[in-house]
């Protein structure tokens, strides 16, 4: 399946061209085209601010955007304002949606992004099949390029997966709850524990208190081995004897003082 290619027209800063490749590499897009950069290219600051990303090994310069999309079959243009180009108008979600049937048909897609300052100009708006723009405030639409960027290509990536879950690096440890038998023998030993201080008074009131505990314990769905961390804390405040340690002086000792 084809990715989209991301096409900077006449980014004004090298700085920009790094963040929206790093941009890329983040979510898995490698296809970057720019059209005549203001600064030349190869560009130290576009490099340095790539932060090694390899999307930015990957970029190819153009001198028109004619010639940038010229191997695309369909093309977004981004905009913040309403244009007198009569195009069809999408948000981030219905364009990646867009863009992945057409990849699964073999058809090339693209996205174009215009210049820090001024945007695509109508004559580059027009080269598109239709706009792409960005829920913003309406109150304050300005939005840094390589922002935009990495708006699309999270969006991009997402669609790729039909739970968000499934795009993440990691997930929860899986790590099932305690057994029953576990959780009886950490109860006990809280109670026993309560029961030495004189925690349950007035005794006739022991029973609710009891029940109260066992419910908050309950709740916290503990696996194993927090089953076996609560428990030494428990032993600890109980002040009984810890396994063997040996001290800075050659001894061994079980007894928790020691350690204080």
């Amino acid at each position: 399946m084809a990715d989209p290619a991301i096409i900077l027209v006449e980014p004004q800063l090298g700085e920009n061209i790094g963040t929206a490749a790093r941009a890329m590499a983040n979510f898995g897009l490698l296809d970057l085209r720019i059209v005549n950069p203001r600064e030349g290219w190869p560009n130290e600051k576009a490099v340095t601010s790539s932060s090694g990303s390899p999307t930015i090994g990957h970029a190819r310069v153009f001198g028109t955007v004619a010639e940038a999309i010229a191997d695309l079959r369909f093309v977004y243009a981004t905009t913040a304002r309403e244009r007198e180009v009569a195009k069809p108008v999408v948000g981030p979600r219905a364009a990646v949606t867009r863009m992945r049937e057409l990849a699964g048909e073999g058809v090339t897609s693209g996205i174009l992004f215009g210049r820090e300052r001024t945007g695509l100009g109508n004559e580059e708006v027009s080269l598109a099949d239709a706009i792409l723009t960005l829920p913003v405030d309406p109150r304050f639409t300005s939005l840094n390029v390589a922002q935009a960027v990495l708006v699309m290509a999270y969006e991009w990536r997402l669609s790729g997966f039909a739970e968000e879950g499934a795009a993440l690096p990691f997930g929860t440890p899986d790590d099932p709850p305690a057994p029953k038998e576990a959780l009886l023998h950490l109860f006990e030993h809280l109670e026993s524990a309560l029961e030495a201080v004189n925690f349950f008074r007035p005794a006739e009131k022991k029973p609710h208190v009891v029940a109260s505990l066992r419910n908050i314990l309950q709740r916290a769905q503990m696996s194993e081995p927090e089953v076996r961390s609560l428990r030494g804390v428990i032993a600890a405040l109980e002040r009984r004897p810890t396994r063997p340690h040996r001290l800075p002086d050659g001894t061994i000792t079980t007894d928790r003082g020691k350690f204080e």
